[in-house]
């Protein structure tokens, strides 16, 4: 697929129309698109958020099961057409649920003191082996650091659109 819109305008035509509340988000690396659609929030007669998170829940746990069927094969199309794993994940409202995606392996080489950051995540019962650690590690920077790895993403899509532009286009 050529341009960062193509997958979301396919979605667009296909996916069911009652599925989801608006269009789908789609957020890609090398290996995988993650498709999120946002859901219709459940009718509840009650402000509590304890109870609005249980009913948010049981709409996702529903839509899994009655769309599992429908959304591989759509996945196995997309897949088809851009080469990449398709995940898929739903929200409502503040809750979010990430359905089977892809854990890819990233080999690294670390020296000796970020070996013992990650021995130490582990001998601490955080993490149950260095690999664990690693990844531990790395979603506490995505979010303790969003708005700069945000501001980084956008400015790789700035270079990537003059890239589009230059003479070799």
């Amino acid at each position: 697929m050529a341009t960062k819109t193509t997958a979301e305008a396919w979605l667009a035509g296909r996916l069911p129309t009652d599925w989801f509340t608006g269009p789908v988000e789609v957020t890609r690396d090398r290996d995988e698109l993650l498709v999120v659609g946002t859901l219709a929030a459940p009718d509840l007669d009650t402000d509590d958020d304890t109870e609005r998170e249980i009913a948010a829940r049981g709409r996702i746990a529903s839509f899994r099961e009655d769309t599992r069927e429908r959304r591989i094969e759509i996945a196995r199309e997309l897949e088809h057409l851009s080469g990449r794993k398709v995940s898929w994940g739903v929200r409502i409202g503040d809750t979010e649920v990430l359905f089977t995606h892809l854990a890819a392996p990233v080999m690294t080489r670390l020296r000796q003191p970020e070996r013992k950051v990650l021995d130490t995540l582990v001998e601490a019962g955080v993490a149950r082996s260095r690999s664990e650690a690693l990844a531990w590690c790395v979603r506490l920077v995505g979010e303790k650091s969003d708005s700069w790895l945000a501001e980084l993403r956008q400015a790789m899509e700035h270079v990537d659109e003059v890239r589009r532009k230059g003479p070799a286009a």
